[in-house]
């Protein structure tokens, strides 16, 4: 669908990014993502939520420490990337600090089924260069299937964009938003499917995740249940976040792991 735009930052490093991800053209879809109604969040209450970021530093997806040296992310944020041209930067609320660690990237793995984060299987786990010292997240299994009930609040996290095509944010922000149902998923978005994918969001829209926060977490019940893919603008009424299901790919990144 024409206005339907993965989540990735595009403000400072669109020229870099343009020959690796789709840019949609801003008249028909906003081109950046970050956290919409949300507040400031620590990584001292969050130590697993990192973000990506260029060899300059720029940071443009989110992602997940599911173990020392792996991340979890979004297959849309690192498709055609190399490992030399990605860091992980953990541990710093705000990208203009020093805090925490960069680490450099040794192995890049993407969902042998992806194509298009709208087709599904947008998941990635990044191999890290050393062991962070830090919590982890671990991730839904296939038998937590009600973590995704309907209804739930589950947490988003990332320094993407404040607003549809507005500027990132300087700082890690937090929300809650509900799980939304199979069919009102389905509604919004034709490509919609509850074996690779689960929405997020309020009807009357105001709090999503936005550009920028692409490949970082959903979260419920203490666990990973998602990876926030795709969405046509950011919270839109009618139009929720669209994430990665990551309990069906449980298997296949635990072998990364």
């Amino acid at each position: 669908m024409a206005k339907t735009l993965h989540r990735l930052i595009v403000s400072v490093v669109v020229s870099a990014l343009a020959s690796i991800f789709f840019i949609a053209p801003a008249a028909n879809a906003d081109v950046s993502p970050m956290i919409v109604g949300g507040t400031r969040a620590s990584t001292s209450t969050y130590p697993w939520v990192v973000y990506l970021a260029t060899t300059s530093g720029s940071q443009f997806c989110g992602g997940t420490l599911t173990k020392a040296n792996k991340v979890v992310t979004a297959a849309h944020c690192v498709k055609g990337r190399t490992p030399a041209s990605t860091r992980v930067v953990h541990g710093r609320d705000d990208k203009q600090s020093t805090a925490g660690t960069v680490a450099n990237v040794t192995k890049i793995w993407v969902h042998p089924s992806y194509t298009t984060a709208t087709a599904g299987y947008d998941v990635a786990v990044l191999t890290l260069d050393r062991n962070i010292s830090s919590a982890t997240l671990p991730l839904a299994t296939p038998s937590d299937t009600a973590l995704y009930t309907a209804g739930n609040s589950a947490l988003i996290l990332g320094w993407g964009t404040t607003s549809s095509g507005g500027s990132a944010s300087r700082y890690l922000l937090k929300a809650n938003v509900p799980l939304t149902s199979d069919a009102t998923c389905k509604t919004a978005y034709s490509q919609y499917s509850n074996t690779s994918m689960v929405c997020a969001g309020y009807p009357q829209g105001g709090t999503d995740t936005c550009q920028g926060d692409s490949g970082g977490p959903l979260v419920f019940g203490g666990k990973l249940i998602g990876d926030t893919s795709w969405g046509r603008g950011c919270a839109g009424a009618g139009y929720p976040g669209v994430y990665g299901r990551i309990a069906p790919y449980y298997s296949v990144i635990t072998a990364q792991l």
